[in-house]
């Protein structure tokens, strides 16, 4: 599995409580821009129209060798999950006030692009800030261990 991009904003953003693997339906150009890496899921989420889900706002740049062919940056794309995970998941989004969010693009052992889903739910400043502090604390008690043991 060869990770291409992660959403580090969605962790400090959102409380994860699980995650999924979907396909992504994708035009050649998309797939080669993706395998180079030009792909930013930074403010991007997943969205049901009807009884389909897409991924929004997912930013795939232009395929330079794809001159006039090439796709649109932001399109919405379809995202392929079996119909019983779709009515899951979107009974836990409509009755819970929980969010997908894309935390992961990768390409599995078969060549092909896959998306990790998150269901989540947003966390509040404080929440944030105590975040951050617990962190802190974890990273200078780590330093102190290591300057008494080394």
């Amino acid at each position: 599995m060869k990770v291409v991009a992660t959403n580090k904003n969605a962790y400090h953003n959102y409380e994860i409580l699980e995650t999924f693997e979907a396909g992504i339906a994708l035009t050649g150009s998309e797939v080669k821009s993706i395998r180079e890496g030009r792909i930013s899921l930074k403010e991007s989420y997943a969205d049901f129209k009807g009884d389909e889900l897409y991924l929004i706002d997912c930013n795939i740049s232009p395929y330079h060798g794809a001159s006039y062919f090439n796709h649109q940056p932001t399109r919405e794309r379809k995202l392929l999950l079996h119909r019983r995970e779709l009515k899951r998941l979107a009974g836990k989004v409509q009755e819970r006030g929980l969010t997908l969010i894309p935390t992961k693009v990768y390409l599995n052992d078969r060549g092909l692009v896959k998306v990790e889903l998150a269901l989540s739910r947003g966390k509040k400043t404080y929440e944030k800030r105590e975040a951050i502090k617990k962190r802190d604390v974890e990273r200078e008690i780590r330093a102190e261990i290591k300057k008494r043991l080394g």
